[in-house]
Parts: structure tokens; sequence; C-alpha cells
């Protein structure tokens, strides 16, 4: 799907910060930064990577923040009530 038909069905912006503790030392902190286009409130596809991560991976999760920023909202594009012509 392309970025712009994405932003029509609503998806956002969303970036994470995620705090883990490396495997081998857990009394450390390592910092990973995810983005992707994810749907509010619910955050599908963020979930989906978050539970992948404590399946697979052997960095325990420490933290999650998240923040994410509508950039077109599909009840804002309207049609226009004039044309003008410029010569």
């Amino acid at each position: 799907m392309l970025e712009m038909e994405r932003k029509l069905k609503g998806y956002v912006l969303t970036t994470a910060e995620i705090l883990y503790h490396l495997p081998d030392y857990p009394e450390f902190l390592q910092t990973y930064i995810w983005q992707e286009y994810d749907l509010a409130p619910k955050y599908p596809t963020l979930r989906k990577f978050l539970d992948f991560w404590e399946k697979e991976l052997d960095g325990r999760l420490h933290s999650v923040r998240f923040a994410s920023n509508k950039l077109i909202y599909p009840n804002e594009l309207r049609f226009a009530d004039e044309q003008y012509k410029v010569h």
C-alpha cells in the first residue's frame, strides 16, 4: 500500500522508543527506535512487533514510549467551492 493510501485510511506515523535489557548484561539498558505507519488508538502493528520481540528475542523489554501524529485526516479533504483561472 502506498504511503498516501495508508494516510487516507487512517494510518498515522508512529515512533516508539524501546528500552530493553542486554541479554549478556541485564543490568544495562539499550535503546531501539521503531517507526512505522499504524492505526491509532489500538496500534496493532506496534503490538504485533512487541509480541514478536517478547517471543523471539533475548533482550527482555524494560519500557516502551511511543508517540504518533495524524499527518492527514480523511475528513480534511474537501472539494473546492470555486475555481480560478490564471493566465
